[in-house]
């Protein structure tokens, strides 16, 4: 007798793609996911609460309510949105706005869940809390858009609402032909065989399998993908807009330059061991760049006494019996004048009131930023910068001379 053939293992293997495709879609969902939450765990889960009565009590987030009093510590992070109430300092918002520089806060100062405060301690009001927070209404902005279909998605939906039926039509007339020229097992048979080979399985594989790949890539890099249609274009892309704060730039300022004027008296290694000794008692992160560049530099600090800042202007001391400010150039000279000009902060030395030399600081450039835009040029790829920071120091950081070609309005600059 002749035995019609099986084919239990091609029925088993096309259930178990199409479930694995919708399992690694799954995955690459999870992993965009767990990098959103990353976000959220940026802000602490703790706030230190000051009541009325002056006692102070860490409080679960979660429980805290809007218009308490917070009290922020040093090198804390900000744990919800809200408004400087008592004392002063310099917050990382770098985050948000792009901003190189800390940013100033004051009494009636806005605050920013999950930015840095620096070196100095204050009381602050929340406002916003929990999903009302700006961070938290970025993180829910990016997941919807991750339930997005790319458009491939779509457009295999459209055509298997054609593709279905018709295979569906041609099973049931192989079925037909083949009850009435062979046998009832014959028409089974090719009616399946219809309904397997028809069967779209890389269609449903394929592009899940992209998605997972592309977005674990993007999180391996740091690189976080809004949704499926971003990798589909993406290969069309002409024009690349990239961040310069913490993309382009080392997110932290640094001591690019120091020199002492000739004729003072004063070596350059002098002029930074001094300018860090008196910077040593300052909270500004000015003074944090130059500390750190002479101890890196293994400077020893030098005892300074009498020591002062003076708000917005600089600070004074005393070393040895003499008398030092270090703060605003009072007459710029050309070469302080052109490091401004490039977008640095400059500070100037005086000794006795008499300039001894000048340190420049600035955001510095990342090792492979100009290689990274030099790969992206040689695709023919524009690239423009879009920052918070300020023009100047957009325009002259270090990596100008891979943007020389690049004409004024290919720089753009956010203002908040």
């Amino acid at each position: 007798t002749h035995r019609i053939p099986v084919y239990f293992e091609s029925a088993a293997v096309i259930i178990t793609l199409v479930l694995l495709g919708q399992i690694l879609e799954l995955r690459a969902r999870s992993k965009t996911s767990s990098s959103l939450r990353s976000l959220l765990g940026l802000t602490p889960k703790t706030a230190n609460v000051v009541f009325v009565d002056g006692v102070e009590e860490v409080i679960a987030l979660k429980d805290i309510q809007p218009g308490a009093t917070l009290r922020v510590k040093a090198n804390e992070s900000i744990p919800t949105d809200g408004q400087v109430l008592e004392g002063s300092g310099f917050v990382d918002e770098s985050m948000i706005t792009g901003e190189s520089m800390p940013v100033e806060k004051e009494p009636g100062s806005k605050l920013v869940g999950g930015t840095i405060n620096g070196s100095s301690t204050f009381l602050m009001r929340a406002q916003r809390l929990g999903k009302d927070t700006l961070l938290s209404q970025i993180v829910r902005l990016v997941s919807e858009a991750q339930r997005s279909r790319a458009p491939v998605q779509r457009l295999a939906d459209v055509v298997s609402g054609y593709f279905v039926p018709t295979v569906v039509l041609v099973a049931v007339a192989a079925f037909v032909i083949w009850l009435f020229l062979g046998s009832l097992a014959s028409a089974i048979v090719a009616a399946v065989s219809v309904l397997i080979i028809a069967c779209p399985c890389a269609l449903g594989l394929a592009t899940p399998m992209s998605v997972m790949v592309g977005t674990g890539h993007g999180a391996r890099n740091g690189i976080l993908i809004r949704n499926a249609e971003s990798l589909e274009r993406l290969e069309k892309v002409t024009i690349v807009v990239l961040d310069k704060t913490g993309t382009l730039t080392e997110g932290k300022p640094q001591v690019l330059a120091f020199k002492a004027y000739e004729g003072v008296g004063f070596s350059d290694d002098l002029l930074l061991q001094t300018a860090a000794s008196l910077e040593k008692y300052s909270e500004h992160p000015i003074a944090a760049a130059i500390t750190n560049a002479a101890v890196g530099n293994s400077r020893q600090l030098l005892k300074v006494d009498d020591f002062k800042s003076h708000t917005g202007f600089g600070v004074s001391g005393t070393i040895d019996g003499v008398s030092y400010w270090l703060g605003k150039p009072e007459i710029p000279g050309d070469d302080v004048s052109e490091l401004q000009k490039s977008g640095q902060t400059v500070v100037e030395l005086r000794k006795d009131d008499k300039p001894i030399g000048y340190i420049s600081v600035a955001d510095a450039l990342k090792p492979m930023a100009k290689e990274t835009i030099a790969a992206l040029r040689s695709q023919n790829v524009e690239v423009v910068i879009m920052t918070g920071d300020n023009e100047n120091t957009t325009r002259f950081m270090p990596a100008s001379s891979v943007f020389h070609d690049i004409t004024p309005d290919c720089f753009r600059a956010i203002r908040h």
